[in-house]
């Protein structure tokens, strides 16, 4: 991880005192000095501030059920941040695995593991994102069929990797998809002529949603390896 952020996870500054900390001379590492916060260490250094040796905190894994109206962002920016309903010290360490519309509701994951966040949220990990869908018009009989394939979204030059769709009703459906493109499930309705009207993340991998809204909790041990095998 960024030299930076390790300062941040082993003592009670924040990214920028962290910043003018190494950049002032202060940190030593493996017996060097460094003076770019970008550098990149691991937890198995030897990492000393001010003559004080540094032991990274546990990284936090966090499972919180988004409600409408709030932003995937570390700040309010017209609606109010999902930190909001976060209680937990060192906020500004923490990033959200994979963001949802101000309008979409459910499952959303923050962490201060970036390695962790990267199997989740990278295409090459086939990691599934299961969405209830509520649709504007009755979904087409072909749809399935058209999703198993891949869809050109509007502005891509590529189809999107195949995505499973599940018909409940006429208007509401499940998809599972293995991407994170801006908009996408969005997108690839309005790619075959329909339009979402409700949006809902029920599950990522195999983490299923199970808290009321706006609640959070900390991920078991067993949930937060689920997604390193």
């Amino acid at each position: 991880m960024r030299l930076d952020k390790f300062i941040c996870k082993s003592t009670e500054y924040n990214r920028s005192q962290a910043r003018a900390l190494i950049e002032a001379g202060e940190v030593v590492v493996n017996s060097l000095k460094i003076v770019d916060p970008a550098q990149q260490v691991h937890e198995n250094n030897s990492i000393v501030l001010n003559g004080r040796d540094l032991v990274a905190r546990p990284s936090r894994y966090i499972m919180l059920h988004k409600p409408a109206d709030s932003i995937c962002s570390n700040v309010d920016e017209g609606y109010p941040s999902i930190f909001n309903y976060i209680d937990v010290p060192a906020m500004d360490d923490l990033h959200i695995v994979g963001r949802l519309d101000t309008d979409t509701t459910g499952l959303v994951l923050v962490t201060d593991d970036g390695r962790w966040s990267f199997n989740i949220i990278s295409p090459q990990q086939q990691c599934e994102k299961v969405y209830l869908v509520g649709l504007r018009n009755p979904i087409a009989a072909d749809a399935a069929e058209k999703f198993s394939t891949g869809v050109l979204l509007q502005g891509e030059k590529t189809p999107t990797l195949p995505a499973k769709l599940e018909v409940i009703n006429p208007t509401q459906v499940r998809l599972t998809i293995t991407q994170g493109k801006y908009h996408q499930v969005k997108r690839m309705f309005a790619a075959i002529g329909n339009k979402v009207v409700k949006l809902h993340r029920e599950k990522i991998g195999s983490l299923a949603l199970n808290l009321d809204e706006s609640a959070w909790r900390y991920l078991t041990a067993a949930e937060i390896a689920s997604f390193n095998s």
